[in-house]
């Protein structure tokens, strides 16, 4: 059986792969996750997915290496992570009553054949509409400063929502897992084997 990674510091990521069974090692991919002008959210997503795994998959051969990569994309521009207080609520205050979209690219190198795969995932999440206090109190419990749009689906994060839309919702947390495991499959492991 192939063995798996996970390039990914994120401890959400490693808990919606702990659920598919199979054991993996991680490791925390280092890259500059700039997006270069001009670049679309789709491809920045592909280039940032397959970066992390390709920085990761050379100091495990023979693997299959995931990587993963979100962005949220409002009113035209791509919001990556808050960063601080500020920003997460300033980014929140925008959401309030709309649409935000949310694209996860996904990669999978397989380290002994040389070849890999790169899609993405899009999940659209309808804020409902949030006070200033509302806001505020949420960035203060949840510290979403480090993720992509200034919430976090799996904690206090689903309280800011009136409606999800898409076909994964582990896509909103940043890993797709029902199109990894058709990749994983492709690749040769099966999580039900």
């Amino acid at each position: 059986m192939p063995r798996l990674v996970l390039a990914s510091s994120s401890p959400w990521r490693r808990q919606l792969l702990k659920r598919l069974g199979l054991p993996f090692d991680w490791a925390s991919p280092d890259i500059d996750e700039t997006p270069r002008p001009g670049e679309p959210p789709e491809a920045l997503v592909h280039r940032l997915s397959l970066a992390k795994a390709a920085s990761v998959a050379q100091a495990y051969p023979d693997h299959l290496v995931i990587g993963s990569d979100q962005v949220a994309v409002f009113d035209g521009g791509i919001l990556g992570k808050p960063g601080d207080a500020a920003t997460a609520r300033a980014q929140l205050a925008r959401f309030s009553g709309h649409r935000v979209r949310f694209l996860t690219g996904l990669a999978l190198i397989d380290s002994r054949a040389g070849r890999h795969w790169v899609c993405h995932e899009r999940y659209d999440v309808v804020f409902r509409q949030l006070s200033a206090a509302e806001i505020s109190r949420y960035v203060e419990r949840e510290q979403p400063l480090d993720s992509a749009g200034s919430f976090r689906m799996e904690g206090l994060g689903i309280a800011l929502f009136e409606k999800l839309e898409g076909d994964d919702p582990n896509t909103l947390v940043g890993l797709p897992l029902i199109r990894l495991c058709a990749l994983l499959r492709e690749a040769g492991l099966d999580p039900l084997a």
